[in-house]
């Protein structure tokens, strides 16, 4: 298993750098740049402002710069304050050498760098992601396994019409809806914002319900394939329980392929998603990556995706260590 996981780590920085290249290479395919505006600025001040920022070299030029800054470690004797409110990451590796990692400047918020950016709304969008995987798993594992214990009854078609509705309800149809009724109308729950508890229920709920049909539907198809295998009828004329062959034997099995699903839904949500946080109020990152999209804001786009990337890479990596735990007949050599 430690091998497995050191050769999966090493295969995850490649395909980090894959995306990095990927990603630089669409952004400057893309016409337009960070500094056009309606009203054109003059050509020196132009020009000073693409130096500044390297964009005046050739692309590829402009990649070299910009792994140099984000991987390199650099001397310093006393880590001056701007880098420490700049570092994203940082580790002390020997006397006055510090590691960072430096996502560049925002060509937008000329006041804020892009640590800074991800620093202040990341939290926000990961808090929000966790709270409605927590509605997801909460409300799908459990209406999916009482779906699947009671097929063809009312039970199963009642959980199912609830998943078809959480999927072909978007969050911003569900969004506005749970604003208008709790919000405006019945005035239990603050209707915008974010802060306290009150305010994560409903955007919770509105990113929740879709994952949770998703998982539902996923759970009830691979309990009902589980429970006709050979060694479920098995266990079941050793005499045991009924609760026990669904716990011990059937379920474990089963969730194979929900956890499956979990790993880049995981990555999706804490992330931000930009309908929720608009229709909500919340200031999280999933906005602040659709405006940087608008702007040309590059560094901002860099920054977040590779946030996104290593989420992505390190819930897919949990996900298969999982497997193992859950069916014991999945070794990694």
């Amino acid at each position: 298993m430690l091998r497995y996981i050191v050769r999966r780590m090493l295969w995850n920085l490649l395909v980090l750098w894959v995306i990095t290249v990927i990603t630089f290479a669409l952004m400057h395919a893309v016409p337009g740049g960070p500094f056009d505006r309606e009203k054109p600025l003059p050509p020196e001040i132009r020009a000073n402002i693409e130096a500044k920022y390297h964009l005046d070299k050739p692309v590829v030029i402009q990649y070299l710069y910009y792994m140099r800054d984000l991987l390199v470690p650099r001397y310093s004797p006393t880590l001056p304050t701007s880098l420490q409110e700049d570092a994203l990451i940082r580790w002390k590796i020997g006397p006055g050498y510090f590691l960072w990692i430096n996502l560049g400047p925002s060509y937008s918020s000329r006041s804020r760098s892009v640590n800074d950016i991800i620093r202040q709304n990341l939290p926000v969008s990961f808090e929000l992601g966790v709270y409605a995987l927590l509605v997801a798993v909460g409300i799908g594992i459990p209406l999916g396994i009482l779906a699947a214990l009671n097929q063809n009854t009312f039970l199963d078609y009642f959980g199912m019409s609830l998943a078809i509705f959480g999927v072909s309800v978007p969050v911003i149809v569900l969004g506005p809806i749970l604003v208008s009724v709790f919000g405006v109308w019945l005035k239990w729950l603050p209707p915008t914002g974010w802060g306290t508890p009150a305010h994560a229920i409903m955007p919770s709920l509105a990113l929740g319900l879709a994952s949770s049909a998703l998982i539902a539907r996923l759970t009830r198809a691979s309990l009902l394939q589980v429970i006709r295998e050979d060694y479920i009828r098995t266990a079941r004329a050793k005499g045991l329980a009924e609760r026990l062959v669904i716990v011990r034997h059937a379920l474990r099995n089963s969730l194979i392929p929900v956890v499956t699903v979990l790993g880049p839904l995981f990555a999706a949500l804490v992330t931000g998603t930009f309908v929720t946080e608009t229709i909500f109020g919340i200031p999280g990152l999933g906005r602040y990556f659709v405006t940087s999209i608008t702007n040309r804001d590059h560094p901002v786009i860099m920054g977040t995706i590779l946030i996104y990337a290593i989420f992505l890479v390190i819930a897919n990596l949990v996900v298969d260590i999982t497997y193992a735990f859950l069916d014991p007949r999945i070794r990694y050599t």
